[in-house]
C-alpha cells in the first residue's frame, strides 16, 4: 500500500504493493490494474483534458507506443476530468483514458496540485508546442483549444507509476511541475530495470 511521507500522506514507492483496480475508460473498456496478462503497466496522472502541456508529452508517447508495447509496458492515462471532457480531447489516444473528476485516484496515490504546476519555468518550455498543436487540433474538430474551465483547474502535478503483473511498483516519479514526467526513454530504462 502507498506510504504516507512528509510531503504526501499517500505517496506510493519502489516495492510497495499496488492495490488490484478495476477502472473504466471513457471507452466504457474495463482497465485492471495491475494488468491481468502480466505486462508491466505505466499508470500516468496526467492533469485536465485538453491540457496543451500533456498533449504534447502524450503526442511523444504514441509516436513510440509499438516500441513501448513491445518492451512488455501497457500505457493507461488518468486525467482529472469528465469522460465527457476527455471525449472532446483525448478520444483518438491508442490506450485507455481515464476520467477522474472525483480526483479519488490523485488522493488515493499522493497526485498533489500546485501553483508551481505552471509557475515553474521549466514547465514553460513546453507552453510554445503544446499551444501550436492544441491550437491546430481544435481548428480540425472546430472546437475550443483548451476547456474554459477545466474540471479541477489547472496546477495539477503529473505522477508516473511503473506496476509489475504481481502487483509490485517497480519505478515512480512524483512531477514537481507541469512538464515533469517521464520521458519514453525514460519509462524504457525504468522497464529494463525491472
Amino acid at each position: 500500500m502507498p506510504r504516507k511521507t512528509q510531503n504526501s500522506p499517500a505517496r506510493v514507492s519502489v516495492a510497495d504493493r499496488f492495490p488490484e483496480l478495476r477502472l473504466t475508460a471513457i471507452t466504457g473498456e474495463t482497465v485492471p490494474i495491475p494488468d491481468a496478462a502480466g505486462a508491466l503497466t505505466h499508470l500516468q496522472f496526467r492533469r485536465f483534458a485538453g491540457c496543451p502541456i500533456c498533449n504534447l508529452h502524450l503526442r511523444s508517447v504514441i509516436a513510440r507506443v509499438e516500441e513501448i508495447s513491445t518492451a512488455g509496458i501497457r500505457e493507461v492515462v488518468v486525467f482529472h476530468s469528465t469522460a465527457t471532457e476527455l471525449r472532446k480531447y483525448q478520444a483518438d489516444m491508442p490506450f485507455p483514458v481515464i476520467g477522474d473528476p472525483e480526483k479519488t485516484l490523485y488522493r488515493r496515490f499522493g497526485v498533489e496540485a500546485s501553483a508551481k504546476a505552471v509557475l515553474n519555468p521549466h514547465a514553460w518550455r513546453a507552453l510554445p508546442g503544446g499551444w501550436r498543436y492544441a491550437v491546430a487540433n481544435a481548428v480540425a474538430h472546430r472546437r475550443a483549444p483548451l476547456p474554459l474551465a477545466p474540471t479541477n483547474g489547472n496546477l495539477g502535478l503529473p505522477a508516473d507509476l511503473l506496476i509489475a503483473g504481481d502487483g509490485r511498483v517497480v519505478a515512480v516519479k512524483y512531477g514537481a511541475h507541469a512538464y515533469d514526467q517521464w520521458s519514453v526513454d525514460e519509462l524504457l530504462d525504468a522497464a529494463s530495470g525491472s
